[in-house]
């Protein structure tokens, strides 16, 4: 399942909604649910579209015990894994992009292996920000 929610979502909103949802369809334990509402290894994944005042952001939460959420989770999921969950640590792709000015802004916020993530970065264009980290920020697919 893929959620994309506007700005004005909050982290929090888009991990209750998750931790509902999957109480309500049975697929967490009541025990199992950390004091996020959510077990595992998870990030809420948002990429916005110009500068930080736009209001084109997209976002998704990724959960990867098992991959879900993403349109490329099991991806997203295996080069966080190689990574150990840090986004700078994943190899960048050696590919060709345009050198067009289309600044996307890039960030991911949740907990991996029990250590929390907040990561942002601004990229130039979509295509640098996907050579850089792989299927992580991969919403659009």
């Amino acid at each position: 399942m893929t959620y994309i929610f506007k700005k004005k979502a909050t982290v929090l909103r888009g991990a209750l909604l998750t931790a509902v949802l999957l109480l309500g369809a049975g697929q967490a334990p009541a025990h199992a649910v950390a004091r996020h509402g959510l077990h595992g290894d998870w990030l809420y994944l948002t990429v916005t579209r110009g500068d930080s005042r736009s209001s084109d952001t997209r976002g998704t939460l990724l959960l990867c015990d098992p991959p879900q959420g993403h349109a490329r989770a099991a991806e997203a999921c295996a080069e966080l894994g190689a990574a150990d969950g840090d986004i700078e640590a994943i190899p960048a792709d050696s590919v060709f992009c345009p050198m067009i000015y289309a600044p996307v802004t890039a960030h991911a916020h949740g907990e991996w292996k029990g250590h929390q993530v907040d990561y942002t970065r601004t990229f130039s264009n979509r295509c640098s920000m996907a050579a850089r980290t792989g299927d992580v920020f991969a919403l659009d697919t």
